[in-house]
Order: structure tokens, then sequence, then C-alpha cells
């Protein structure tokens, strides 16, 4: 389900009173977001190629991870299809599963053994019925609890030229449900690779849930993310004056199947902060995290507060079919 029609509607400080969304909001406030004073938090990007094979994709995995905690990363971030990324159709919704099935519990564990954060996704989620799975971001906290999850709503149905035409909708059913949750590392976003492409789910997240960091685990195309990987996360990050943490999957999976790479992490300004030197390679790279930048950023550029040219542009009339007259 596309949020397009919300572009017309959404205001720039959006309240629930204000507009009517067509979905549902999950808002996680287990604790505060960490204050703007705050000290620096120490996060960290992977990139890796996940192949059909649950168990070497685990094995990176924890690798990684281990990795990521002897250099002092208390956030790790894994990209979409971490677990299993297969080269038949339909090959991976025969293995999705619950979320406290055994698959997600080894990471659970990871991240308790680990003392760490672990955003994943997405997974390969038991989905509706049994033609369909969800394609699942699960954000796991450092006592290896599973503290929120997303479920990918922008489906990638797309003929991408000089390539191959994907249907993601023939095996994977869309969410409905806009998810925000706060952290020790600031309030967090949740969304999934395609979604990127959709800046009215970004707009909501942070004018309407305050986030303050966007989680963008992918798994973009070569050629789409050739054109377009980097150009995306710096406008999300730009105009929602957030951070932006964007894990990818990299280089071929199989003989049908090639990622095009590039972790990266953005801040508030848009200035990429942290990336692997090869946009191929299998590792991660880490960042610290400063708050007090995102309001620094906000304060002196306030977009959040209604301005009277947008006030001008609400009170023009519209046509029937939305067109400004």
């Amino acid at each position: 389900m596309a949020l397009a029609s919300l572009a017309a509607s959404l205001p720039v400080a959006a309240t629930a009173a204000a507009v009517r969304f067509p979905f549902r909001f999950r808002i996680g406030r287990a604790m505060a977001s960490a204050a703007a004073g705050a000290s620096p938090a120490r996060v960290a990007v992977v990139q890796m190629t996940s192949v059909g094979d649950v168990d070497a994709n685990y094995a990176t995995c924890s690798r990684l991870t281990k990795e990521a905690a002897a250099s002092g990363v208390k956030f790790l971030c894994f990209p979409e299809v971490f677990s299993f990324i297969g080269s038949k159709d339909g090959e991976a919704m025969k293995l999705a599963e619950p979320l406290d099935g055994p698959i997600m519990q080894r990471y659970c564990s990871l991240a308790k053994e680990s003392s760490m954060w672990l955003s994943l996704g997405g997974f390969q989620e038991k989905g509706p019925d049994d033609s369909h799975q969800y394609n699942t971001h699960v954000l796991i906290d450092d006592t290896g609890k599973v503290r929120s999850s997303y479920r990918k709503i922008h489906l990638f149905d797309v003929d991408v030229p000089g390539n191959m035409v994907y249907k993601e909708s023939r095996f994977t059913a869309a969410g409905d449900t806009i998810v925000a949750v706060d952290s020790p590392f600031g309030r967090l976003g949740l969304t999934v690779c395609y979604d990127l492409r959709f800046p009215e789910l970004y707009q909501i997240l942070r004018f309407k849930h305050q986030a303050q960091v966007l989680l963008v685990p992918s798994a973009f195309t070569k050629i789409t993310g050739e054109a377009h990987w980097e150009i995306l996360l710096r406008a999300r990050a730009i105009e929602t004056q957030c951070y932006v943490i964007a894990a990818a999957q990299a280089g071929k999976h199989n003989e049908k199947r090639e990622s095009y790479g590039d972790s990266i992490i953005i801040d508030p300004w848009g200035t990429v902060i942290a990336r692997l030197p090869d946009r191929l390679s299998t590792g991660f790279a880490v960042a610290d995290l400063d708050l007090s930048k995102v309001e620094a950023v906000r304060t002196r550029m306030p977009i959040s507060e209604v301005s009277v040219g947008y006030k001008a542009l609400n009170r023009c009339k519209r046509s029937e079919k939305g067109e400004l007259v």
C-alpha cells in the first residue's frame, strides 16, 4: 500500500487531529530517548553478502557482532534479508517463521551475549496465509528482547531497466503499521529498503513521531543503487534532519541476484559520516551519534514550524483531482 495519497494533505507539523492516516502507528516508549546533552552513542552499519544458507549467514552476523562489540559498538544495524537470500522463487517463504521461532531466537541470544542492540531487517516472518510472508524489520535490545518490529509497507514490484522484473508482492504481504520506538540511541524510525522512495513515510516518522534516527536496511539492486542509493538517503536525512543508518546487501548472492552495497551513516545535515572503503566488502563502519547535533540543526533551520508560506498554500483551492487551482 502506497503513501503517495498523503503528499497533499500532510502538514509540516502534522497532528492526529489535523490529518487522518490510512495506517496504524506503533510507538514504543519503554524508555526515554537519549537526551540531547548525553554522550555520543557508538553505532555501526553492516555490509554483507547473504546467501541461501541460514547457518552460514548467522556465522557471518555472529562474527561481525562480536567484532563490533570489541570496538565499543552498542547498536549494530544489519541489512535487509540478512538471514537468507534464496535463488529460487518462493524459497525464502518456505523458511518463514514467527518472531519467536528458532532463527530469530538465535539472534536474540546473540544480542544478549554481546550486550548489544541489533537492527535486523528484513526478516522472513510468517505471513497471514500459506502463500505469503512479511518482510519484517526487527529491533532487539541488549537483553535479547524483541523491542519492536515493522512490516515493510512498500513492496518492490518493479521492472528494473535493462535488468529484470521483481514482484515482491507475489510472496510477501504488505504491512500497515508505521513504527517509531525510543532507544538509548535516540528515537528510531523503522523502515525497509523500497520504503526509501516514499518520502511521506519519513515525514510522518519525523514530524508526527519525532524520530531522530531513521533505519533503512536494504538490498538495492546494482542498477538502482548506482543511480539513486546515496542521493535518496541523503535527501531523507536533509528533509527530516535525522541521522540515517542504511545497512546494505552487497555483491553477488547467486547467479540471479546481485546487490549494490555501500552501507553508510549520514548525519542530520546530509553529510556521510561513515562508510566502508569498499562498497562490496563484508564488514561494518562505525560512527558516534550525537543527538545534540540533531537539535542544533533543527534549531538553526526550524522546518517543523508551520510557515506563512505553508498556510497560504493550505488555503489554496484544489480541484477534485487534487490539483491546485
